[in-house]
């Protein structure tokens, strides 16, 4: 099949390049000459494991192409998928401007037969609003249909190459049997393929999210009460967790999410809501849950030390907003740092792969430490915000040794508090009782 993707950011990316890779011919279009001529040079702009070799044996073999020419695009394409941002307004809504733009740039280039699929995550009715939009444009009806992606950063070649499910939103039956044929290669373990409407599809990704954000809420929430009454969050969710009604899964204390998705998801979802008449309280209670719990870290380390951190040296181990992946949109780090500088402490940071795009947006305000233990050289306590493989076994005889004092402040809860004490630090995690060695300064 001949198909299209408009944006090669993430979710553009990944599925042009996994449709590729199940022997479609797939054409990526992208305004940015810059990026195009890198990722024809199997340059990938972004890490996640495993794309950078699909991109690059795709592309040697024909099935992938990139370029800035719309019409060499979308002319021939059986399917055009739109992957372009739709990033929150200051009310919280989704911002479609990006995606409008699209849709009148391709019309004039688009088949009779051409069917246009929304990648991007967009409010409900906007397949509506483009299948009007085009009417206007072409004085014809063209085919529009909804599948929302389901990715998680760090794993998305093995999430789109091995979906749990795939939902599609259509008008017309035909339109649904394309649409399954060219999934039919990731499909053959028997996983569900759901035909629904345009507007059904385009909820359910937003209700997905926001759900999933509601649980890292509501543990983190449940995690913080645990403090204070002395319970632990650990034993807590191993109780609750063995409940088949409720699960172990997004049910991690921390220090918030982050990332592209959830948090704008939740807002357009509560503006969604707000638009008709509906109180959305929970998403609002969700969210601002969130925007708290971000400051937990900050708020222990100065706690710690009676409220001065002027002149303390803070090491802070990761900066993504989870592992495997370089994004940080809206990673707790960022709102850590933050905290950190205007408190007047120094930061030395490490993370394996996101301190260029932290750089980008501190600069020199930072230290950037090429290990961990680089990071923690002379600190006067860790924080750690992401839960890398490489922090959770670090040498932790030469990591006391190494920091001016062993204090470890655990947004992630990788160690066990009665192993920390025994090794000599002071130890705090979320949801759970501080350790201590003894006095610090």
């Amino acid at each position: 099949m001949r198909i299209g993707v408009v944006g090669t950011g993430y979710v553009g990316l990944v599925s042009g390049t996994c449709f590729a890779d199940s022997g479609n011919t797939v054409t990526c279009l992208d305004i940015d000459a810059a990026k195009v001529a890198r990722l024809e040079a199997g340059d990938v702009p972004i890490y996640e494991p495993g794309l950078e070799e699909l991109v690059v044996r795709n592309t040697a073999a024909g099935r992938l192409r990139f370029t800035t020419d719309t019409a060499k695009a979308i002319a021939d394409a059986e399917v055009i998928f739109l992957a372009v941002g739709t990033p929150p307004s200051s009310d919280g809504s989704a911002d479609l401007s990006a995606l409008w733009k699209v849709v009148d740039t391709i019309a004039e280039h688009l088949s009779e037969t051409a069917i246009v699929v929304t990648k991007s995550t967009v409010p409900v009715g906007t397949c509506a609003g483009i299948e009007r939009r085009l009417r206007e444009r072409l004085g014809r009806s063209c085919r529009v249909a909804s599948n929302p992606e389901f990715l998680k950063e760090g794993a998305a070649i093995e999430d789109f190459q091995k979906p749990d499910r795939v939902v599609v939103g259509v008008r017309e039956e035909a339109v649904g049997r394309v649409l399954h044929d060219l999934y039919r290669p990731f499909l053959r373990t028997e996983n569900p393929f759901l035909v629904m409407s345009p507007e059904s599809s385009e909820m359910t990704k937003y209700v997905a999210n926001a759900l999933l954000a509601t649980k890292i809420s509501f543990i983190n929430e449940v995690a913080n009460l645990c403090e204070r009454m002395e319970a632990d969050i650990d034993d807590v969710r191993r109780g609750i967790g063995h409940d088949s009604r409720i699960g172990f899964a997004f049910l991690f204390p921390g220090v918030g999410y982050g990332g592209s998705c959830f948090p704008k998801d939740v807002q357009a979802l509560a503006a969604m809501a707000r638009d008709k008449g509906v109180a959305s309280r929970i998403l609002s209670a969700v969210h601002e849950t969130n925007l708290a719990q971000k400051k937990i870290l900050g708020q222990k380390i100065a706690a710690h030390y009676g409220g001065s951190l002027e002149g303390r040296t803070v090491a802070l181990w990761g900066l993504a907003f989870k592992p495997r992946t370089d994004d940080v949109r809206d990673a707790p780090a960022l709102d850590l740092i933050s905290q950190l500088l205007a408190a007047g402490a120094t930061v030395r940071v490490h993370d394996p792969e996101a301190t260029g795009n932290v750089r980008a947006i501190f600069g020199e305000s930072l230290s950037y430490a090429d290990s961990p233990l680089e990071a923690a050289k002379g600190a006067d306590c860790l924080a750690i915000v992401t839960e890398w493989g490489d922090y959770r076994r670090p040498d932790f005889d030469t990591l006391a040794a190494t920091m001016a004092s062993p204090v470890i402040f655990d947004g992630r809860n990788l160690y066990e508090p009665s192993e920390m004490k025994a090794r000599g630090f002071t130890y705090h995690a979320i949801g759970k009782q501080p350790v201590t060695r003894g006095a610090d300064s």
